[in-house]
């Protein structure tokens, strides 16, 4: 019965007949080195009726196959199996079986023992080869290559990994050998043994045909040794040279290298001598890092400046507009005519240049500052605990609920409050600082749009929620000799939770805020909307900047990894001059083609004309590009106008992220700054947030205790909101508006979802804020609590007697 070629097959009777095999009659084959190709004739069992058949088998590069004759080889393959996979067994003298463990199996037949063992020893080193190359490919595929500094640097890494990959190679076959000869000359010495106690003349012969058979396998298998340790040193010789070339030229750049770093020392130890040398310092030198910071990107637009003829594609936003390069005429012009553009335009890229003049220019700026340490901040806090939590246990009775009136355990919080939150929103103030410079109000608005990007970079990572504040909590971050500015954070409101936030800077903006959270809790996300307006005021210019906050999701509530977006749309309106700028956050959908995170927008004047096409990402970076010209045209969009087309120059970069420190992830992804947000100060307020203890216990890692101490905080703050209330209605009467009993407004206001009227119509807490005092604001309309002052007095005096007791 014939058997399927390329199937297994039923191996051969045991008692099969030897083909004759005439040894001498061959021509001698060549011992099988490593890695090289091997051919010659064995006998391969086809079936029961045609018993072994004689075929021209092909070993190369791991792959054995066979052909009828040698003719055959340029065109006809009968058969191939991968030795990467293949099973190798010796049956005896001269029988051997290569099997894939599937389909293939090869019963073959060697004229003789010592040809059986040439095919052996060259089918071992071409598996074990096979193996490793398979082996490498399955790695390669899953692991990306870094970037090439260069393509000599590429072209060098590539050579050098390649020799490297040779000369494992060529160990691995030394590996294989070994084992072989130790094999072999085990048989070997065994043969010599029994040889030793051979009496019989019969006997004699036999075993000394035996031990030359061995003998001669191990000379084969000494002389592949030979040969792989040949190839090794060679190749090992060839570039012996060229490391060490390369190792005195990495140890020669060391040497330059601390040589350098020395000099910086020395550099460095002498400035310090002449800071402290120093009282008084001008106001140009208050800062010199700040002041390098402005240089630099003073050189930065200069170059720029030379590179004007250059043009883009700026960001597409198919919602929205189209940007194009604008036409080349723009920049064909001479000085005057491009000066013109610019002053119609309200800015020239050369003249009004933000960076071209240093803080210290500022006529605002003290004249003379007394030179004080700067203190050294934290930059570590203890790493996360790892502490398990069955989620929908907690919050499968929370839905529907407002987010604040869940009692939730630490394990769902990061060890800041709310308010600290609040004051990240000053992480890159730089930009204020730079907007406070500009000239231009046009100019000025892109800064602040940034500004309003870049509060958001922090959140991509922070799925922790912040501690609620308590009543009357306060936080201060007190920035004003590194950085030139102070804030004030203050819990005006617990229902609705609301915080009252003033920042001002020595550098000529003011930043005001007042934000009351609505927050939804659906089942699948959370959703948390933020109301209220944020101002910034501009000393120099009057300018009044105002824009609202977007809404906030967090995904994957029950389900998945935790992940957050920011949606919305954001309007920053200067109130003095009538510009405005549109800004859109385009949520995340798994079905777009735009970059995740994306933001862009549209800064205009009071008349609706385009100067700047704002594009990024809230989590990245922020770029700005001035408008030729704009015209109608392009695709339509969804509600069927027709898009607007600008013709753009070439974008400049606005702000970008600073990378988050070493080891974040272990630190609930908290920046530089919020590092420090919770770090202890000394003459703070008793009512700062760093006192808090269930936060200072959840960020030292004792979570249980952090949790009892939240609960007694909260209990305690209830009984005093019904001290409050009891006061208010001995001193009142019942029927006035604002004053029904407290009991029926709690109920009110669980069962319903804090919206923008709620929170305008006045807090129901009967609380008078420490620091903050109510206004309706003259720029919006809308009531809002406005920094009374006296917070930075007291600290100065100690005098905190007026502060309640709240922890």
């Amino acid at each position: 019965m014939m058997c399927r070629r390329g199937t297994k097959q039923i191996g051969p009777p045991s008692d099969t007949v030897k083909p004759r095999a005439v040894v001498m009659s061959e021509p001698k084959a060549p011992i099988p080195a490593p890695g090289d190709t091997y051919k010659g004739w064995l006998f391969k069992w086809t079936n029961y009726i045609k018993g072994y058949q004689r075929r021209w088998f092909v070993l190369s590069n791991g792959l054995l196959s066979y052909y009828r004759t040698q003719a055959e080889m340029g065109h006809t393959c009968r058969g191939t199996i991968n030795l990467a996979t293949a099973n190798i067994a010796v049956e005896d003298s001269c029988n051997f079986v290569i099997s894939n463990g599937g389909t293939q199996t090869y019963h073959l037949k060697a004229s003789s023992e010592v040809e059986r063992q040439r095919w052996i020893t060259a089918l071992e080193l071409a598996k074990a080869k096979a193996f490793r190359m398979q082996a490498e490919s399955d790695d390669s595929g899953d692991e990306s290559s870094p970037p090439a500094s260069g393509q000599g640097g590429g072209s060098r890494n590539s050579e050098v990994q390649s020799t490297l990959r040779t000369l494992g190679s060529k160990v691995e076959d030394l590996s294989t050998c070994n084992d072989l000869i130790a094999k072999h000359g085990s048989a070997l010495q065994r043969s010599l043994s029994e040889l030793e106690g051979v009496r019989l003349e019969g006997q004699t012969s036999e075993k000394i045909r035996q031990v030359t058979e061995r003998a001669t396998l191990f000379r084969i298998t000494s002389n592949a040794m030979i040969n792989a340790c040949r190839d090794f040193l060679a190749l090992a010789q060839a570039h012996s040279k060229r490391w060490q070339k390369a190792l005195q030229a990495e140890r020669e750049q060391r040497v330059r290298l601390e040589e350098t770093l020395e000099q910086l020392a020395k550099q460095h130890n002498h400035l310090e001598r002449a800071f402290r040398g120093a009282t008084v310092l001008p106001p140009s030198q208050s800062n010199p890092a700040i002041d390098s910071k402005g240089s630099a990107a003073s050189k930065g637009d200069a170059s720029d400046e030379d590179e004007e003829n250059e043009f883009f594609d700026a960001c597409e936003d198919v919602q929205e507009f189209i940007t194009v390069p604008a036409d080349p005429k723009y920049h064909r012009r001479s000085g005057s005519n491009v000066s013109g553009i610019s002053s119609e335009l309200g800015m020239d890229d050369g003249t009004t240049s933000l960076d071209e003049q240093s803080l210290a220019s500022n006529p605002e700026s003290p004249q003379s500052q007394e030179v004080v340490p700067v203190r050294k901040r934290r930059t570590r806090i203890p790493d996360k605990p790892n502490y398990s939590l069955n989620l929908w246990s907690i919050m499968k009775n929370c839905i529907g609920k407002e987010l604040s009136k869940i009692p939730m355990p630490v394990n769902f919080n990061e060890p800041l409050s709310m308010l600290q939150r609040l004051s990240e929103d000053l992480e890159y103030y730089e930009l204020l600082d730079r907007a406070a410079k500009c000239q231009n109000s046009l100019e000025q608005m892109c800064y602040v749009a940034a500004f309003t990007v870049s509060s958001y970079s922090t959140t991509v990572h922070r799925t922790g929620k912040p501690f609620n504040p308590l009543l009357g909590e306060t936080f201060e971050l007190d920035r004003l000799q590194e950085s030139g500015y102070r804030s004030l954070c203050e819990q005006v409101s617990h229902h609705p939770p609301a915080a009252a936030h003033h920042a001002i800077s020595e550098r000529g903006w003011t930043l005001r805020q007042e934000i009351a959270l609505a927050s939804k809790f659906r089942g699948k996300y959370l959703s948390i909307m933020p109301l209220g307006s944020i101002h910034c005021i501009f000393e120099k210019s009057n300018n009044h900047y105002t824009w609202k906050k977007v809404t906030t999701t967090v995904h994957n509530i029950i389900v998945g990894k935790l992940w957050i977006d920011q949606s919305g749309e954001i309007d920053v309106v200067n109130h003095r001059t009538g510009d405005r700028c549109h800004l859109k956050f385009a949520p995340y959908s798994y079905f777009s083609r735009d970059v995740a995170r994306k933001v862009t927008g549209v800064v205009t004047d009071k008349d609706g004309k385009a100067h700047y096409v704002l594009s990024g990402t809230w989590d990245e970076k922020m770029e700005y590009s001035r408008v030729m010209q704009s015209s109608r045209g392009g695709e339509n969009g969804a509600d069927g106008r027709q898009k607007t087309v600008y013709q753009t120059l070439k974008a400049k970069e606005l702000w970008r992220k600073t990378p988050l420190p070493d080891g974040a992830e272990n630190m609930y992804y908290f920046s530089t700054l919020a590092l420090t947000l919770n770090e202890p100060e000394e003459g703070i307020a008793p009512t700062d947030s760093r006192r808090r203890p269930d936060q200072r216990l959840m960020e030292q890692g004792r979570w249980e205790e952090a949790n009892a101490e939240k609960q007694r905080l909260e209990e305690k703050q209830r009984t005093a909101r019904r001290e409050r209330e009891r006061e208010a209605n001995r001193t009142s009467s019942p029927t006035e508006e604002g004053k029904e009993p407290a009991d029926g407004a709690e109920e009110v206001e669980i069962a319903s979802e804090p919206s923008e009227t709620t929170y305008k119509s006045g807090h129901p807490d009967n609380y008078r804020a420490m620091w903050f005092e109510r206004h309706v604001d003259p720029a919006t309309g809308e009531p809002t609590h406005i920094y009374r002052g006296g917070y930075w007095e007291a600290k100065e005096q100690g005098n905190w007697d007026s502060c309640p007791d709240i922890f």
